[in-house]
This record gives structure tokens, C-alpha cells and sequence, in this order.
């Protein structure tokens, strides 16, 4: 059941997708405006199936034009080598000081599956299954440089300490990796994993490996449910639930402003549930509100006021309008109400997110895994 959240911090995340996704002027432009909001990290999403350029490669430009806000690509773990997923989420890491997520997805239609020609489409499970994997060994590969093991010494032409660089020898279902990365240990320790735990496959592998879920529910009592079948999940795989932040995914159409809430929602002017395909994802982008920036201000301050979730990623119907009313209007009264910071008190997502950088598994054990 949903529990009062007292003074746990507020978090906000917003999709910043365009129709038409090769201006990278108009992302940073968006995600410039993100950061001037305060907002925890912003998403871009991706899939085999759209044209255009690959997130990551687009929030790369972004980062130098941002100093604060996440970034969170959005890269699937199908049909994709993992150990260049890892070493590219860490150089977006290093580029951006800090502030690199990862939203982990799966490719599930036949079409991509025959644009590599490797293998036919799989089952969600089994796609989940392997993501989860992937997680696995990019955090053993981001580990697999102990802080401090690059050491670019001219003098004896020593880029890293071999002593303090580490196999990983890791050996998944479909694929398998030795390691060290190439790429040193990421500023964060390991990049934050976002995973979007609509699906029941998907779920599982949010308990176990992500630092940030996304839910969809329309009233915080279901939302509460399904925060708490993640944190019980998270338990059993040995994870304190206190290390995984649970996010309400919200579709928001804020052009017909202020209105009349419709009965039985109170502040919640929610149109019906419906699958709206999600910047180029594969995925549902959640229950539409729509309304005004005011309305839906309360309508996060009642959810996160009851414990149900940690806060909300907010996707924009018109992407230029809605980001503009949300950060200037609902994140304003936010903030005016104490709910939500007015600047960054650290530099690094993961303190965006009160998230401690994760130890280093070798560096603990002397190499074991």
C-alpha cells in the first residue's frame, strides 16, 4: 500500500522527443530548458525501427550545451554487442561529467530482427532475460577498471596499471565477454539504469538491475501496488528497495489549459488509457492527462505526498508547448510549494537522484566476481 513520503525528495524527468529528430539544435534547446527546471534527467528514445540518428549519439552533442541535467538515452540490448552498449554509455559518461543514464530496452518485431540477418525475433521473455545480462556484465565491464587505474604516465608510456584492470569472463545465454572494457570506470561508477517495468518480463529485470523504474497507473493505490511488488522483488534479489526510484510514466497534453476536473478524478483530468507509441520506442507512453499546468501540479504533489511513487516522467503530447508549460508553470508551483528543488545541489545524476555511487565489485574483492 502507498506510504506517506514525508520529506523524501521529489523527482522529475521529461521525454524530450521530436517529430522530426535530426535538429540537434532543437534537443538541446529542450534539454537546456529541462535543466533551467531543476528536472532530475530528460530521455530520448530509440529503436531499430526509426530513422533518424541514435540517442546516444544525439545526447552526446547535447551534453557540452548542458552542465546539469541527466541524460538518458534510450539503447536496446537486442541485436547489439554489449560490450560497445557499455563502453559507449560510459564515454556518454565521461562526456557529459556525470550525468549518463541508460534506458534499456528490447528490439520485438521480426523487422529489426532482419536488418542484422543474426536471429529471428525472440519471445519477451527471452529478450528480457538477455537484457537483464547485458546489465549484468556492462556494470562488471564499468568495474572492470578500478578508480585510479588510469594513470597516463609519459615517461614509461603507461596509459592504465595492469594490476588494477580486471577480466570479467562473463558468459550469458547468447553472448559472452572477457573484458576489461576499453573505456576507464565511468564518473558515476556505473551509469543509471532506467527500465520502463510496464511488462512482467520487463519487471523482473527492473528489480534486479535498475536504479529507476517506470510504471503506469491511474491512481496512486495502483501505483502504490506495483511500487511495492518492485521493492519486494528487489528484496529477493538481495538489493535494498531503498536504491530503486519508482517513477509514474504520464503522457501530458497541457494546451487546453485550466478546466473543470472530470467527476471521479478529483485533480487527475486523465483521458482514457492508451497505447501511444513512445518516441520511437517500442513502448506505451502511459495514461494522457489533460489539462493545465496547475492542475497537474497537484495532482503530482498528491501522488508523491502519498508514498506511491518517487515522481514522475512526463512525456509531452506537443513536445516545444508542453515542456515550455510544465517546467515554466507546473515546476514553478512546485517549487513555490516546497516540493521540488530550485537548483542542483550536486553535478552527477546519481546525486540528482540520492543515489550513492556504487562500490567497485573487484576492487572489493580482490578480482573476484
Amino acid at each position: 500500500m502507498p506510504r506517506p513520503n514525508g520529506s523524501r525528495l521529489l523527482h522529475l524527468a521529461a521525454a524530450v522527443d521530436q517529430e522530426a529528430g535530426f535538429d540537434a539544435a532543437s534537443h538541446i534547446g529542450s534539454a537546456r530548458l529541462a535543466e533551467r527546471g531543476g528536472l532530475d534527467f530528460v530521455t530520448l528514445g530509440d529503436s531499430f525501427a526509426r530513422p533518424g540518428p541514435e540517442a546516444l549519439a544525439v545526447l552526446a552533442r547535447v551534453a557540452p550545451a548542458t552542465t546539469r541535467v541527466g541524460l538518458v538515452p534510450t539503447v536496446t540490448t537486442t541485436h547489439t554487442e554489449p560490450f560497445h552498449v557499455q563502453a559507449a554509455l560510459a564515454t556518454l559518461d565521461w562526456v557529459s561529467r556525470g550525468r549518463a543514464g541508460w534506458r534499456i530496452d528490447v528490439s520485438t518485431t521480426e523487422g529489426e530482427a532482419r536488418l542484422f540477418g543474426r536471429r529471428h525475433a525472440l519471445p519477451a521473455d527471452a529478450l528480457w532475460h538477455e537484457a537483464g545480462q547485458v546489465a549484468d556484465v556492462a556494470a562488471r565491464l564499468w568495474d572492470s577498471w578500478e578508480d585510479g587505474a588510469e594513470m597516463r604516465d609519459e615517461p614509461t608510456g603507461r596509459f592504465g596499471d595492469r594490476d588494477r584492470l580486471h577480466r570479467v569472463d562473463f558468459e550469458g545465454d547468447t553472448f559472452s565477454v572477457r573484458g576489461p572494457s576499453i573505456v576507464p570506470r565511468p564518473p558515476q561508477g556505473h551509469p543509471v539504469r532506467v527500465v520502463d517495468a510496464t511488462d512482467r518480463h520487463a519487471r523482473r529485470t527492473a528489480a534486479r538491475y535498475a536504479d529507476v523504474a517506470l510504471i503506469r497507473a491511474t491512481d496512486p493505490a495502483q501505483a502504490g501496488a506495483v511500487r511495492d511488488l518492485l521493492h519486494a522483488a528487489a528484496v529477493g534479489h538481495g538489493r535494498n528497495p531503498d536504491e530503486l526510484r519508482v517513477l509514474a510514466a504520464l503522457t501530458v497534453d497541457l494546451g487546453a489549459g485550466e478546466r473543470v476536473a472530470e467527476p471521479g478524478w478529483g485533480s487527475a483530468l486523465f483521458a482514457r488509457e492508451r497505447e501511444l507509441g513512445g518516441g520511437g520506442g517500442n513502448g506505451p507512453r502511459g495514461p494522457l492527462y489533460r489539462g493545465g499546468p496547475v492542475d497537474l501540479a497537484e495532482l503530482i504533489a498528491a501522488w508523491h505526498g502519498t508514498g506511491a511513487v518517487d515522481g514522475f516522467h512526463l512525456t509531452p503530447v506537443e513536445p516545444s508547448r508542453d515542456l515550455e508549460r510544465l517546467v515554466n508553470g507546473t515546476v514553478v508551483l512546485l517549487q513555490h510549494r516546497g516540493l521540488f528543488r530550485t537548483f542542483y545541489p550536486g553535478s552527477t545524476l546519481r546525486e540528482h537522484l540520492g543515489l550513492a555511487r556504487p562500490a567497485n565489485r573487484y576492487a572489493e574483492t580482490g578480482g573476484a566476481s
